[in-house]
């Protein structure tokens, strides 16, 4: 049944055409959140991205890609988003599950120049519609020098999927030479590789949780003169959310490397205090024990319901 809710979010894409917002719609509507708005989503593109043993060793079960299918319908998450290989190699056995998959079009691998990375496209809009995928996925690097070169390959992309019926999913991590380490979370970074993935076209979008550093000089006078709220990670969370074209986009935060409980489940309270989305966490769900991530993400839905 479709909540208000939905009805609000799927306003706010007033370009897109009925299939697109159907794929949006499936998402919302999928797992414990449905009707809610709000998302926790497993991505595991991490195998082709870190390799499989730093990936997978910690619960051999999950370097079974069956496995990972199972993971998120038991814990009734919105979505699953994984590679061509991954997906294809579980699609057929939980085809009847109505598991909204997102196809992640882009990955790097062992070889990545981490100071200035780029992704190689290692899937297509075809492929996603001959899986029966809701959406299209890909990385973006605000910061680093192959950042305009991505940003116009994806365009053509973008387009082809809203075309046909598909929602985008953006991934949109600052890291390069052009910006420092710490950089690559800082509040006002991090508020423009939100920015970035809207305007290129983005349904959701995927950032990392900011910290309250300041890259940018010339942002730092901005965010003091006109005393922009950053001291907790909720008012980040709120911060992030308006440079989204006001809240008027979904935009997710990453669950990031293995952390202890507790520590999710304060990201998770700021996230939901600060209005935010929801989360897309992969490591810290399978690279647990299966009861273990299903009680973890069970408890993140929780918070996310109110």
């Amino acid at each position: 049944m479709m909540t208000d809710r939905v009805r609000e979010i799927l306003s706010w894409y007033g370009s897109d055409n009925a299939g697109s917002l159907t794929s949006l719609a499936r998402l919302m509507n999928f797992g414990r959140l449905g009707g809610t708005g709000k998302f926790v989503i497993l991505p595991v593109d991490q195998g082709f991205e870190h390799g499989p043993a730093r990936s997978f060793a910690p619960n051999p079960a999950a370097y079974d890609p069956r496995y990972l299918f199972r993971l998120a319908l038991d814990a009734g998450c919105n979505a699953y988003a994984a590679p061509l290989g991954f997906l294809e190699a579980g699609v057929r056995e939980y085809a009847a599950s109505g598991l909204p998959l997102i196809l992640k079009l882009s990955n790097h691998d062992l070889t990545q120049d981490e100071r200035d990375p780029n992704q190689a496209i290692t899937a297509s809009v075809d492929d996603a519609l001959r899986l029966g995928c809701v959406a299209v996925g890909f990385t973006i690097y605000p910061g680093s020098n192959t950042r305009l070169e991505e940003y116009e390959k994806y365009r053509p992309i973008i387009a082809e999927a809203k075309e046909r019926g598909l929602a985008v999913v953006v991934w949109s991590y600052p890291r390069g030479s052009g910006i420092s380490k710490e950089g690559e979370t800082a509040i006002d970074v991090v508020g423009y590789a939100a920015q970035i993935a809207a305007q290129i076209g983005a349904h959701i979008i995927k950032v990392k949780l900011p910290t309250d550093h300041i890259e940018q000089e010339a942002a730092r006078k901005v965010y003091e003169s006109e005393k922009i709220p950053i001291a907790t990670q909720a008012d980040r969370v709120r911060h992030i959310t308006q440079c989204a074209f006001g809240g008027r986009r979904i935009v997710i935060f990453s669950g990031g490397a293995y952390a202890d409980e507790n520590s999710l489940l304060e990201e998770a309270r700021a996230i939901h205090g600060g209005g935010g989305f929801g989360s897309i966490m992969g490591r810290n769900s399978f690279q647990r024990t299966h009861d273990e991530a299903v009680r973890l993400l069970q408890q993140i839905m929780d918070i996310y319901k109110g």
